[in-house]
């Protein structure tokens, strides 16, 4: 049985969500503020964190941080406010999906169950994936079994999805990709945010560009999506 942490100060969204994540089979685990969260979190660590953005004694940002410096975690981060700033906060210490308030109780148990799933799918490739089969493409290098990405031999500080965004588009050069397929591919969601794309895509350009604002490596294709302009990539075999 997977085990959820559901951390927000609010009783009734906690009730809820922990109702409805019970009756679709998770173990769950309660927290209202942020240093119990942490305390719950490292005294037995869960499968995924459900995570309220604005919390008491620690906010949701701080806690994603400390309970993901032992190792990757799923998060998904609730919150009031759906402003793309708090979006991009939340991806940039390691959230995995992000919900707004108010949301559907169903749709975030379908999203907390496709976070495990991808979770549990890129756990089991990495343990399937030949020692040889590291992506290499002009100052980029990326090893799927370690995980780790490098531009110009310095390792490169990514997020799980920023990973996975890197590898599918090294896997597939030269191919026009939607924003609606990455999210199906990388995500591995039928539905969600399509922001939540838009603004990955601009964090790793910001850490493999040059020049971010005239990006060379991850090009724009006006009506279509995203396609990975690099040099020729050693090791692609056009599936992610």
């Amino acid at each position: 049985m997977k085990r959820v942490l559901v951390v927000d100060d609010d009783p009734t969204v906690s009730e809820v969500v922990a109702g409805y994540l019970g009756r679709a089979g998770f173990a769950v685990d309660v927290a209202a503020d942020g240093p119990s969260a942490v305390a719950v979190a490292t005294a037995q660590p869960p499968d995924l964190v459900v995570l309220d953005l604005m919390l008491p004694g620690m906010d949701g940002l701080e806690v994603c941080r400390r309970i993901r410096e032992t190792g990757p975690l799923p998060v998904i981060m609730l919150t009031a406010r759906g402003d793309e700033e708090d979006r991009v906060l939340g991806l940039e210490v390691g959230a995995d999906d992000y919900v707004t308030k108010p949301f559907s109780p169903r749709e975030l148990v379908l999203r907390v169950e496709s976070v495990l799933r991808r979770a549990g799918t890129v756990a089991a490739a990495v343990r399937t994936v030949p020692a040889s089969a590291a992506l290499r493409t002009g100052p980029l290098a990326l090893d799927p079994r370690a995980r780790r990405a490098t531009r110009r031999g310095e390792e490169l500080a990514l997020t799980t999805r920023e990973f996975d965004l890197l590898e599918f588009f090294l896997r597939n050069p030269g191919r026009a990709t939607s924003r609606e397929e990455l999210m199906r591919r990388v995500w591995g969601w039928e539905f969600g945010d399509l922001s939540t794309v838009t603004v990955h895509v601009r964090r790793l350009r910001e850490k493999i560009e040059d020049d971010p604002a005239r990006p060379r490596l991850i090009g724009t294709v006006w009506g279509v999506g995203y396609r990975f302009d690099g040099p020729g990539t050693e090791g692609a075999d056009g599936a992610a």
